[in-house]
């Protein structure tokens, strides 16, 4: 797993490392890390295209994936999830944002691990709890203390996200870093 520092890379330079992949690469990590966010700056300076899976998995059941959680169930929803991540895999768009959970399921990590490149955005708890307020869209944040159910999950998620190929911390930098960060990740695992 590579740990990078963030530099001031030209152009060329990010090209030139988006010449040399030849997967896709998906973001892994809690709810909260900026997975879409940094996931689209990084699509843009890679040059390529980016995709939200939860928003894919909500375009295919037309529903949202709080409803498909609450009508179905998570076992449901992961399934549902596989099957969406292995296509837009397949579909090659550049950088794809999994779901937090999206990485813990053995099939869907495996896949991952075997198809692209697997990048662990990271943050502390406190970060979290932050970013994930700013929105009621979180069905496993909604019966309990966001602060314990974050740290929770990360405890119990870290060993599956720490299989990722790169780690990136992503608490405080802003987009744009964050998503060189990536990059630097990337030249170094390639």
């Amino acid at each position: 797993m590579t740990q990078a520092p963030a530099d001031d890379r030209t152009p060329p330079d990010v090209s030139a490392i988006a010449g040399r992949l030849d997967r896709p690469v998906v973001l892994v990590g809690l709810m909260g890390t900026g997975k879409s966010t940094v996931g689209r700056r990084l699509a843009t300076l890679l040059g390529t295209g980016f995709v939200d899976a939860d928003e894919e998995i909500e375009r295919a059941a037309d529903r949202s994936v709080a409803e498909i959680f609450e009508e179905f169930g998570e076992a449901h929803f992961r399934d549902g999830e596989r099957r969406v991540i292995a296509r837009l895999i397949a579909e090659r768009p550049g950088v794809i944002a999994t779901g937090g959970g999206a990485f813990v399921d053995p099939d869907t990590r495996a896949l991952i691990l075997e198809q692209a490149v697997a990048v662990w955005l990271d943050c502390e708890i406190d970060t979290l709890v932050e970013r994930t307020g700013r929105r009621d869209t979180r069905p496993l944040l909604r019966d309990g203390d966001p602060r314990e159910i974050l740290s929770a999950l990360r405890d119990s998620r870290a060993p599956c996200y720490a299989e990722a190929h790169c780690r990136i911390m992503t608490d405080d930098a802003p987009h744009h870093a964050t998503a060189l960060k990536i990059i630097e990740a990337l030249d170094a695992w390639l």
